[in-house]
């Protein structure tokens, strides 16, 4: 479920050496991300309840060039199924529900058995994806609504993926049904009920749900806009200009599985939240955040809770997480309540989140890193690219190859990743990213060691082939 950490860096005039000044170092790397890298977005790192470190870098709206703020307000995506879970533990509470119920119960016209709702806030009910059925059998001028899923499912009848409660399969269509569930219980819309029930409670003043852009062509005040890189326009657009990204019109009215907006600061106020009972009592609240279903036959430490990703135990005891994705957008929460450390990133320009952090976390835990700089291009001789050529693994296998005097990433069915040479044994990768190969070589040019900076994280490669 989560990203082990590369440790160790090389350069001494780059490093960073164990230091308690994390909001400064922190600042470092973020800046400089956003400077070399195209960060965008903005992140808040806390410890001990308190923030430590807090910033907005880059543009809330690539077009006119206005600034994020720390109070700029982001489509969390599926962070938001957190939200929606509360929302049914505070029905739950109110006795208005249980969690065993029968999901026919209140969608009678669904042709599935055995379903309870328990199921669909642990993702373990089978049911199909209403991604994949709009997207063979809706028509795309329309915008669907939670209403429009409960009918497809009704009218086709497709096969469950699994019977209920024996696997688990992450589902948005349990969550958007979960939403429809909270509307049917309450008798107020999803929407109200997350505001009156939620975010109105916790003061969360700049959260609300908001699914209408494309409907109703208005925008919050402060609000980024999630754009996405367009290879063939070189440059950040809106995800409404390409064809690819049609969905975001079409899904446009669906909620539960996503569309909470809110900022770094309000989520704060959700992540304190959770270590009291403002909404719900401990014994829910500990249930929600427990290890209650396991992800994967294969990997033993990972777990889902009620809306939240759980790992039972690391080296700093348990961590509670959730991502989210969306055309534009990648949002990150991530709370380690025993030590009371909490991540919280939202990028609205799809920034690779968790290797940022990965790098976080490094900070904080006064281990080396490699702080962001600006990489150029030198000339070398290339005669010597062939003594780079070959496999190597350090978690995952990669291959570097040359042609026509140029050393290369290589990997099957993807277009091959130009390697710069910032010096003879050094290279950085050319589109863009934070990435470099570093070979260490004896007086004779034969390679003795290989590591693979990502991001800061740096880690060995051994040679396989």
């Amino acid at each position: 479920m989560i990203m082990r950490k590369l440790l160790f860096i090389l350069f001494a005039p780059l490093f960073v050496t164990a230091q308690k000044d994390h909001a400064q170092l922190l600042q470092q790397y973020m800046t400089g991300q956003n400077k070399y890298f195209q960060f965008n977005g903005t992140i808040l790192v806390a410890e001990k309840g308190k923030p430590i470190y807090q910033q907005a870098l880059g543009y809330a709206d690539y077009n006119s060039k206005r600034m994020l703020n720390d109070s700029s307000v982001f489509e969390l995506a599926s962070v938001s199924k957190q939200f929606t879970a509360m929302g049914i533990m505070i029905l739950k509470e109110r006795k208005l529900l249980s969690y065993e119920n029968n999901i026919k119960k209140y969608f009678p016209q669904l042709p599935y058995d055995n379903i309870t709702v328990r199921n669909l806030l642990t993702h373990t009910s089978g049911i199909p994806s209403y991604e994949d059925q709009f997207e063979k059998n809706w028509d795309r001028k329309k915008i669907a609504f939670n209403k429009d899923i409960i009918d497809m499912l009704a009218q086709r009848h497709d096969t469950l993926f699994f019977q209920p409660g024996t696997k688990w399969k992450y589902s948005n269509t349990g969550y958007a049904l979960l939403a429809s569930i909270i509307e049917k219980v309450s008798g107020m819309s999803y929407n109200d009920f997350m505001a009156i029930n939620i975010f109105q409670p916790l003061g969360m003043n700049h959260t609300f749900i908001y699914n209408s852009r494309r409907t109703t062509k208005k925008f919050p005040d402060n609000y980024a806009l999630g754009f996405v890189y367009s290879d063939s326009l070189k440059k950040y657009v809106l995800p409404d200009e390409l064809p690819a990204y049609d969905m975001v019109y079409y899904l446009d009215g669906i909620v539960g599985d996503g569309c909470v907006n809110s900022t770094i600061g309000d989520l704060f106020k959700w992540d304190r939240a959770l270590y009291s009972n403002k909404l719900v009592s401990k014994a829910s609240l500990d249930e929600m955040l427990s290890p209650l279903v396991r992800t994967s036959p294969t990997d033993s430490t990972s777990f889902y809770g009620f809306g939240v990703g759980v790992q039972p135990k690391s080296d700093k005891g348990k961590v509670i997480s959730h991502t989210g994705g969306w055309p534009g957008y990648r949002t990150m929460i991530v709370r380690w309540p025993e030590i009371e450390r909490t991540v919280i990133i939202l990028s609205n320009a799809e920034s690779n989140l968790p290797f940022f952090r990965a790098a976080v976390e490094s900070i904080l835990d006064d281990e080396d890193i490699v702080m962001p700089y600006e990489h150029k291009e030198v000339k070398i001789d290339t005669t010597i690219l062939v003594n780079y050529a070959g496999k190597y693994f350090g978690g995952v296998t990669m291959q570097f190859i040359t042609k026509d005097g140029k050393l290369y990433r290589h990997r099957n069915g993807i277009p091959d990743i130009e390697l710069k040479p910032e010096s003879s044994t050094k290279f950085f990768y050319g589109d863009g990213t934070d990435r470099q190969i570093e070979f260490e070589t004896d007086s004779s040019g034969k390679v003795t060691k290989v590591w693979f900076l990502n991001m800061g994280q740096k880690g060995e490669l051994k040679k396989v082939d």
